[in-house]
Parts: C-alpha cells; structure tokens; sequence
C-alpha cells in the first residue's frame, strides 16, 4: 500500500451491523497509516458513521519501534489490547525483538468470577466431580490463553482456581477440615499444569509462509 488505500464497507439486508467493530491493521511505513485512517475516516462520513474517538490511535510497535521511539526521546513502545491479550514490545536476551502477549486482567477476574459462582453450587457434588469439571474449564481456558510470555498469568489463573475451591470446599459445613495440604494434592490431580498451546508468532508465520511456497 504505497500509493493508495482502498476501503469499503458492506451491508448486506437483513444483517445487523454490530454496535463496535475493533480492527487492527499493520503497516511498514508511518505514513501509509496516517493515510489509512485519514481515508477510513472519510470513507466512513459517507454512511454517517465515526470512528471512536478515544479507541482509535496509532501506534509504533514492533522490532525497530524501541529504537526508533529512544532516538526522538519518547519512552518505551505502547501496549495495545486485542482479542483477550495486552500486546507488549519486548527485547530477548539474545537482543532479538518478541512479541509479549498476556492476559488482560480485568478478562482473567471476570472468568474467576465465574467460576466462583459455579463452583459454590457445585460444593456438595462428590470431589471427583468438581475435579472434572475445573479440568475441563481450565484446560479450555488455557487452550486459548496458553501463548508463549504468558506463563506468569497462567500460573496465577491456576493457583487462584485452586483458592477459589479451597474456600467453596471449606463452606459445605462447619466441621469442613479441608487444608492447604490437600488441595495441593487435588490440584496436582485436576487442575492441568500451565503449558504452552500455541508457538510463538514469528514460527507461525515462517510455517504459513513456508507452506504457500510448496503449494506454489
């Protein structure tokens, strides 16, 4: 896109337009994305519609975006939020760029909250049971959350699943004696230990791109 942009909006009858739409779009060059959204903008006059005012900015990410942000003396690289994930500039140790991606933490207590109620009116189903089903809520939220960088989230989510049934356990009676002790031993049993499921962004890319080549 170094001449121009195209954008078009389309909608069809009888299909309802979602109250907020989030889009993301990458760009190499600073003034490819000014041109973008200044035509995005104008394009979008057209229907009577407006970009949100205080969800739209640009922002410089990416492997050149420290360096480039240090020569004019601006601060650390912006985060961004986009489907459940904060979007972090990181530098490995080997001084390569990596893209960071953790867990929103408003996302993450909305989920324990959630599982905190359910787990109140399961507290008198037998043991097993409720084990079976944190396993499957957890292996289900890790599955989408499980990213590389992410781990120290993870570990959080897991140790505070495992509080949370603590505290459901000990409210089934009074004469309730479960201990620390033994929820260690049922989250060792239940709870699936924190893992990656998805490889890093730069090895997804590099499979996509590698796999377009034999097709070609």
């Amino acid at each position: 896109m170094r001449r121009e942009s195209h954008v078009q909006l389309c909608e069809g009858s009888g299909v309802k337009r979602p109250c907020a739409t989030r889009l993301i779009v990458g760009f190499q060059h600073r003034t490819d994305a000014e041109q973008f959204l200044r035509e995005l903008r104008q394009r979008m006059q057209q229907f009577a519609l407006e970009l949100h005012p205080e969800m739209t900015r640009l922002v410089e990410f990416g492997r050149f975006a420290a360096q480039n942000r240090k020569r004019v003396g601006l601060g650390a690289p912006e985060t961004f939020s986009f489907l459940g994930f904060v979007h972090i500039c990181r530098v490995h140790r080997s001084g390569k760029f990596r893209l960071q991606r953790q867990t929103i933490q408003n996302r993450m207590r909305a989920k324990l909250r959630e599982i905190k109620v359910e787990l109140l009116r399961r507290r008198h189903q037998p043991i097993p049971e409720q084990g079976r089903w944190l396993e499957q809520v957890v292996r289900g939220y890790f599955a989408y959350h499980g990213v590389p960088g992410n781990e120290k989230r993870l570990r959080t989510f897991r140790d505070q699943v495992t509080r949370l049934w603590l505290r459901a356990l000990q409210r089934r009676g009074q004469r309730d004696a479960t201990t620390w002790k033994r929820m260690h031993r049922l989250q060792s049993q239940w709870i699936p230990a924190v893992r990656w499921y998805h490889p890093w962004p730069e090895e997804r890319f590099d499979a996509g791109i590698q796999g377009k080549n034999r097709m070609q």
